[in-house]
């Protein structure tokens, strides 16, 4: 009864969630494209063969995914691989990544009609959620078909526990449908577990992002980078990347910059959007400010006169922060609950944030206890902070060194959730 109520809501809620897309549409051209997939009506790949379905929300969930993904297409390669995405941003990374190595499409809208074709047409013998993307429909039609579903690198923070639990009977019976969790940590299994989850079928594996890839030609690149930015500028100069922001935050960050400047003239900003349908506002509330901005999409050059890299690309986050001295990750200084942490750890480089990171507080907290995180409350925190990792290189080098440890220390997670999988499959 809960579901079907669950069903009723979301059939009476779909024209203003077709509006909404309309709106997004409006914001972000690419969502105009492909409606079909998102009700299931997409031509079926060919040939038939049994497949392993992917499905990972957005941006950062699809890069999470990935070494998981080049796991599963080499352990099972009479399997097709089939990765779904919610957003265009998501489409667009599983296509930079995959290429035509997997099948892609829009995950469906949770309504069984639209998840009954989508199942018919891709088949899974297994399907893999990340992190937290759970749908009652999709998750029940699974269980009536006798397909497994994994929830993997799952994380739920205290204010998405509340929410679920607000649900009560819809949120209890689909977990229960879920054949297993793979929790990033405790407290997350726990959670789950408090809210219907069976403990036995919850194992804590820790969390992908500490597997990510870090490819071997990736600091060559990034000196080259680095050289063709600073061959104009003082050797002095020093880079630093502000990751994944959101609204709100530039201003704050731009702030902050304007401090650092005044004690170390020649630094330069690195400003990095999380979503690309705001670079343009961006790009105006930097020139707004009578700063000098070159964009990385155009190539524009960068002079002696230029105060901010805007880093207007998709796909180059790694080799961005492997070009920069000091990073700050965003979505921390406003109240969406942070960034992956360990990207910037990954390569080395000491990490900033602000407070709200409720949604990587197991990364923070044991980046923080490692001394390779500095969490600030506002602008002038984040100015000081930087002047300080500035002033002492020993420090600077010191603090990024022990993020990297971070980092090479906890791997493993993987392994752990392709075993998962393919005692789900037999």
């Amino acid at each position: 009864m809960p579901r079907l109520i669950y069903t009723l809501v979301y059939y009476l809620l779909l024209p203003l969630i077709i509006l909404r897309l309309l709106y997004r549409t409006w914001k972000a051209p690419a969502y105009a494209r492909r409606w079909n997939e998102r009700f299931g009506f997409f031509k079926a790949p060919k040939p038939p063969m049994k497949s392993i379905w992917v499905h990972s929300v957005s941006v950062g969930e699809t890069i999470a995914a990935t070494p998981l993904v080049n796991a599963l297409k080499a352990r099972y390669p009479h399997h097709r691989i089939v990765v779904t995405t919610m957003t265009p941003t998501g489409s667009d990374r599983v296509k930079a990544i995959h290429g035509d190595s997997v099948f892609h499409v829009y995950v469906p809208y949770d309504l069984p009609g639209a998840v009954n074709r989508f199942l018919d047409r891709v088949t899974p013998e297994l399907v893999i959620i990340m992190e937290t993307e759970l749908w009652p429909n999709t998750i029940a039609a699974c269980h009536k078909r006798h397909i497994p579903t994994l929830l993997t690198n799952a994380r739920l923070s205290e204010r998405s526990a509340r929410g679920y639990a607000r649900l009560g009977p819809l949120t209890r019976g689909m977990l229960q449908q879920l054949s297993f969790i793979a929790a990033q940590a405790k407290d997350d299994a726990d959670r789950f577990i408090q809210l219907g989850h069976p403990r036995c079928q919850t194992l804590v594996t820790g969390t992908l992002k500490y597997d990510l890839n870090v490819e071997k030609t990736l600091s060559d690149k990034a000196e080259v980078l680095r050289t063709h930015w600073l061959s104009e500028r003082p050797a002095s100069t020093k880079i630093l990347i502000a990751a994944s922001t959101h609204k709100g935050e530039e201003e704050q960050i731009l702030s902050a910059f304007g401090k650092v400047r005044e004690h170390h003239k020649d630094t330069l900003l690195l400003l990095v959007p999380r979503h690309p349908e705001r670079f343009n506002d961006v790009h105006t509330l930097i020139t707004s400010q009578n700063l000098s901005v070159a964009r990385r999409s155009t190539n524009e050059p960068v002079t002696v006169s230029t105060d901010v890299i805007l880093g207007d690309t998709m796909g180059e986050m790694m080799l961005l922060f492997s070009a920069s001295d000091i990073s700050f990750v965003g979505g921390s200084l406003v109240p969406v609950g942070g960034h992956n942490l360990l990207e910037p750890a990954a390569v080395g480089l000491p990490v900033i944030s602000g407070t709200h990171l409720f949604n990587f507080t197991d990364v923070a907290t044991t980046l923080k206890a490692a001394n390779a995180l500095s969490v600030v409350n506002n602008p002038e925190e984040l100015a000081d902070t930087m002047i300080t990792l500035l002033d002492d290189e020993p420090l600077r080098k010191s603090t990024g060194q022990a993020g990297k440890r971070v980092v090479e220390q906890n791997r493993g997670a993987l392994e752990k959730q392709l075993t998962l999988a393919a005692s789900l499959m037999h």
